[in-house]
């Protein structure tokens, strides 16, 4: 059997017949279990769109005021690139950089690559130039991809916050909300064996 014909377990490494799979119908590793194509008509084009939802929300996120903070008569409003900016020089400058790079640059990048990848397949084009190398960017990159972790810790330090001072919620606090639910949707679309496979066989086309 050719190697073009086998599918390696990212989990066990087993190799697995590599088959057609309709759209929503599940593949899995015959050892493990672990699911190894999962397509969905229109997913294409599903994510295209989400990921340019998730641009506009991520700006929306980084520019209007994150929090407000009210105590004895005094108020002060902050957003995610001013706690960036604020911490930009001296000794905690790396940790400004890490935190403009993971919240923000980092997935933007991300959704960039995978509009790049997979719009022009949406639109039954052929791939852009160098689309197999910026969605293996855009894989390399989600586990850095961590404006959703920065959401999930801001909820757990205000309630220690909310102790200390009177705290308003802004509209970049609700627009990572909203990025939190559509990165979850982006991912749950993303079936990797079929872009990889589409990527290939419009490639040749």
């Amino acid at each position: 059997m050719h190697t073009d014909q086998l599918i390696a377990c990212p989990t066990c490494d087993v190799l697995n017949r590599d088959q057609d799979v309709k759209p929503r119908t599940v593949a899995r590793c015959a050892r493990c279990g672990t699911v190894l194509a999962a397509p969905k008509s229109g997913a294409m084009t599903r994510i295209a769109m989400l990921s340019l939802t998730a641009l506009i929300l991520l700006a929306a996120a980084a520019g209007f005021p994150f929090l407000e903070l009210r105590a004895q008569g005094l108020s002060h409003q902050a957003s995610v690139l001013d706690a960036v900016l604020a911490f930009s020089s001296g000794p905690m400058a790396p940790l400004s950089l890490a935190t403009g790079l993971l919240i923000v640059l980092l997935p933007a990048a991300r959704y960039c690559a995978l509009i790049y990848t997979l719009a022009p397949m949406a639109l039954g084009w052929h791939p852009a130039p160098h689309a197999a190398t910026a969605y293996r960017w855009a894989e390399r990159l989600k586990p850095w991809a961590m404006a959703e972790i920065f959401i999930i810790g801001v909820a757990v330090a205000l309630v220690k916050v909310s102790g200390l001072a009177r705290v308003g919620l802004g509209p970049a606090f609700w627009a990572f909300a909203a990025l939190l639910v559509v990165t979850i949707l982006t991912d749950n679309a993303i079936c990797r064996l079929t872009v990889w496979k589409t990527l290939r066989a419009r490639s040749a086309s």
